[in-house]
């Protein structure tokens, strides 16, 4: 549910069934979300809201709903330029290098470029398409070595650096950018 709101913007209200009382925090976006029980009618909500105004303006960081719908726009714009790019230069790495996978997502998280589940899934962040091509094939290539190790060992370092060769270079550089924004 989402509610316009004069102060905050877009108000995004999620119904969670195991919620047992209201909860407010901001998305990445910026916008203001409520968590609130299953079945808290739509009335008492925007009571709820207005009755916190001054606890969420004193506690959370909101921004401007200007500023949101300028991210948004932002946000749809890097989602289909990773979508045309990304599943298909993970299917080159992996054939080229003989991994498989089961699954490519793709996500905004605000601390990770990148993951790979033991479901064979690899998660590649949208805002690769942000970084100098070399930075992403390296999160591809350094996922794609989860495949086989789950996790950072010497293996694992000796499996990325067979693929890429700066690999120690791209890291370092990579930390050089946020990947929320």
């Amino acid at each position: 549910m989402l509610i316009k709101d004069s102060e905050f913007g877009e108000v995004v209200v999620r119904k969670n069934a195991l919620s047992r009382g209201i909860k407010f925090t901001v998305s990445t976006s910026g916008r203001l979300q409520m968590s609130v029980p299953q079945r808290t009618p739509d009335f008492l909500i925007k009571r709820l809201l207005n009755q916190s105004r001054a606890s969420i303006r004193e506690k959370l960081p909101i921004k401007n709903p200007e500023t949101q719908r300028a991210r948004d726009y932002q946000k749809k714009l890097l989602m289909k330029k990773a979508k045309e790019y990304l599943p298909y230069r993970l299917d080159y790495y992996a054939k080229k290098f003989g991994y498989t996978y089961d699954k490519c997502r793709l996500t905004h998280a605000n601390t990770r470029w990148g993951s790979c589940s033991s479901r064979k899934t690899i998660s590649l962040n949208i805002g690769l398409m942000k970084v100098p091509e070399p930075l992403r094939d390296y999160v591809i290539l350094h996922e794609l070595a989860h495949l086989n190790h789950m996790d950072h060992s010497r293996a694992f370092w000796a499996e990325v650096g067979a693929h890429d060769k700066n690999y120690k270079v791209h890291e370092k550089k990579l930390k050089m950018f946020n990947p929320g924004v």
